[in-house]
């Protein structure tokens, strides 16, 4: 064999060793690792959520998916926990808003991309229904969100920075806790009085202020108490805003939602001082909540909200506005809804809420408290009277056990020793869910020991 012969054969032999093994690897060599180094490159694979995801907590699913839901096989479960007013089908939605959504559809207009703000004619019509002779506003004043939370959402990231806090409602609803805590914002709670309605305890929330509160989050109609305010109340509320200079997130989504012998006053009508941004939408009036619009209207007649505003509009960019095809339907549907709808939904929700508070006040350890409008009761559990429980999320879920009944406990809302019942459900169902719990509490409940006897 000539040299050459022996060369070539030893390259061919090279040549397969390198193929046979090409997927072996023994790690990196010092010059891998110096170029490791230079590029600052992982060892090995450590993929992490982001902070903003791992501080992203909902209390209510959280207390609710912990809790041993098993309904009694022997009995149809009835939910009064979700606030959904499509759930049982006894509500219908306005035809309005059925023949916009068709007519929309149908145009072949609205398939594209809207403006991250929303359409001006839309933002227009917004403008039109909420502005009062006291404070009138335009379409630039408005920007359309994909549902309430997605407005409160804006205004909560548009205002406070981590570490400053916001003033939020106890018992209130869990979303304002959920949104500012996954952005590091600071919580603090003020107090409701449930001997006056709910109304807000003024002296507290004014303890809770300082340097750092960038809002006060104010919730009227409320979820979950259903207290309406009245216009003296709203005024001592404003004036608090106003002495502190502290501006206000008015969550408004019950808007009008108020049972006869109430009256809604919206915030921003009362005041001529206090920057407002008021969050609403479609979802509860209109019984649409899964159309996903919502609105922020920005009250500022003293242009206090010069950067806010456009703070605003660079956060509604992230995800380039709400559904154009309900934004399109919306001028009609906010123009061309009947009042016979608006009066027909609120008479037959203050009529279940007549039924449910008759009923529980016949019930012993409960003591409900009469709303005055959207769509919900806080019922009280006198836990003294109910030894065999340790807490109301104990009590219920051990009336879904027994009875196949499911109410919110209110520790969800950060108020423990109630639970929340939904009005929106029928009659029929309500008086069934009634019998039941008031066999459960008989079942259980105590009278007090008297003289040790």
């Amino acid at each position: 064999m000539s040299f050459l012969d022996d060369a070539r054969r030893k390259d061919r032999l090279k040549a397969a060793h390198r193929h046979n093994n090409r997927n072996i690897w023994n790690g990196p060599t010092p010059s891998d690792m110096d170029e490791i180094r230079s590029k600052k490159a992982r060892l090995r694979w450590d993929v992490r959520a982001s902070d903003f995801a791992r501080n992203t907590f909902n209390p209510i699913r959280s207390i609710v998916d912990g809790m041993k839901l098993t309904p009694n096989p022997r009995k149809q479960m009835i939910s009064l926990s979700l606030g959904d007013p499509t759930v049982f089908g006894n509500l219908p939605n306005p035809e309005t808003a059925e023949d916009a959504i068709i007519s929309a559809v149908r145009s072949r207009k609205y398939n594209g991309y809207g403006p991250s703000v929303g359409y001006e004619n839309a933002r227009a019509a917004v403008a039109k229904y909420v502005s009062t002779p006291s404070s009138a506003v335009e379409a630039k004043d408005v920007i359309l969100c994909s549902g309430c939370s997605g407005a409160l959402d804006l205004c909560i990231t548009a205002l406070a920075n981590p570490g400053q806090n916001i003033l939020v409602p106890r018992p209130g609803f869990s979303i304002y806790k959920t949104l500012a805590e996954s952005l590091g914002v600071v919580i603090r709670t003020y107090d409701l009085l449930p001997e006056k309605s709910w109304e807000v305890d003024l002296q507290h929330l004014v303890e809770l202020i300082d340097y750092n509160t960038t809002a006060i989050i104010v919730n009227n109609p409320s979820n979950p108490c259903g207290s309406v305010y009245s216009k003296e109340h709203l005024l001592a509320i404003i004036d608090i805003a106003a002495r502190y200079k502290v501006p206000i997130i008015a969550d408004e989504i019950y808007e009008h939602f108020v049972f006869e012998g109430y009256q809604y006053h919206s915030l921003a009508s009362l005041s001529q001082e206090v920057p407002i941004l008021s969050c609403g939408g479609l979802t509860k009036r209109f019984l649409v909540p899964g159309w996903r619009l919502g609105w922020i209207v920005i009250y500022d007649v003293n242009d206090t909200f010069g950067e806010v505003r456009s703070a605003l509009v660079s956060l509604s960019q992230r995800i380039l506005g709400p559904n154009t095809l309900v934004q399109a339907a919306l001028p009609d549907i906010l123009e061309k809804t009947p009042e016979s709808f608006y009066r027909d939904t609120i008479q037959y929700i203050q009529q279940n809420a007549d039924l449910f508070y008759k009923r529980f006040k016949e019930i012993p350890g409960l003591n409900p408290i009469m709303p005055q409008g959207a769509m919900y009761m806080m019922v009280a559990i006198n836990m003294a009277r109910f030894p065999d429980f340790t807490s109301d999320i104990d009590f219920t879920e051990t009336m879904v056990t027994e009875q196949s009944v499911f109410c919110l406990p209110a520790t969800c809302f950060q108020y423990p020793g109630y639970f929340r019942v939904v009005l929106t459900i029928p009659a029929e169902k309500i008086e069934e869910a009634c019998d039941r719990i008031e066999e459960f509490c008989r079942k259980y409940h105590r009278l007090p020991v008297v003289n040790g006897k």
